[in-house]
């Protein structure tokens, strides 16, 4: 893989938003393998479609590419607030492809890929509506909040200008595929368990670690009267995965990640 962009192929292009949407759509084409099956090459769609920039002829699941000069940690402008929530409820939504570049050189920093089931509501922030003055009065956009998403959810293909290794790059896609059957709302306590877990610092945990959280998902899930419940439920699904491991009574363990 070379992290270095080639800014040869916009001179054409005035415009830097089209620009720059060239020069990283040239570099995912030519350097990017599949995510999910791990097929050598994946493939930008000819026509500009409104859904998704690239594919996978093997195993045709679909990308997005979002590109920013600035770190990816917190949160990426999207387009219309309702289109993308419509998305997420939809078989087509995309997985998306996050890449941050440095503006000086076009050298790629970082490339992370988020899996499509990763997206929840909560992870879309509505914007503010655009001003009367402008072009498009009224409009709301949307932010996508790349912190709100588990670490097993943001998966680095590039990480500090080092490439990561392939075979650990699909079986992190792979382990977290089970979510895939479940509605929105269980995954969105799927994913609030695990920032829970990954928050604790220690690679074994207890229950009562856990119940510190009760107040936070109270307020999260007001329509839950049965939050401690929940958290054993959570955590044993997370265990029959293969994300934790149980330890002894009310004692987890972290299932270690290599090369992470």
């Amino acid at each position: 893989m070379d992290l270095q962009m080639n800014d040869k192929v916009a001179e054409e292009y005035s415009n830097k938003s089209q620009k720059i949407r060239v020069i990283t759509e040239n570099w995912v084409s030519q350097n990017l393998f599949c995510p999910y099956c791990g097929n050598a090459h994946i493939r930008h769609f000819e026509n500009n479609r409104p859904v998704a920039d690239f594919y996978c002829p093997s195993c045709l699941e679909e990308y997005e590419l979002k590109s920013k000069h600035t770190a990816i940690h917190n949160k990426v402008a999207d387009g219309a607030y309702d289109t993308m929530l419509g998305r997420i409820n939809s078989i087509n939504n995309p997985n998306f492809f996050f890449l941050h570049y440095n503006k000086a050189d076009f050298r790629v920093k970082n490339f992370v890929m988020v899996p499509k089931h990763f997206f929840v509501p909560d992870i879309i922030e509505k914007r503010n509506p655009l001003a009367n003055t402008a072009r498009r009065a009224g409009w709301v956009g949307c932010n996508i909040l790349l912190k709100g998403i588990p670490d097993e959810g943001r998966i680095y293909i590039v990480k500090d200008e080092m490439e990561q290794p392939v075979d650990k790059i699909v079986s992190d896609v792979k382990k977290m595929d089970f979510v895939k059957q479940y509605e929105l709302e269980a995954r969105g306590w799927i994913f609030d368990i695990l920032k829970c877990v990954n928050s604790i610092g220690e690679e074994e945990f207890t229950l009562n670690q856990m119940y510190q959280f009760t107040h936070m998902l109270e307020l999260k899930h007001p329509e839950n009267h049965h939050i401690e419940a929940k958290i054993r439920q959570q955590l044993q699904l997370l265990r029959d995965e293969g994300i934790i491991e149980f330890v002894e009574r009310g004692h987890y363990k972290k299932v270690k990640q290599c090369c992470k």
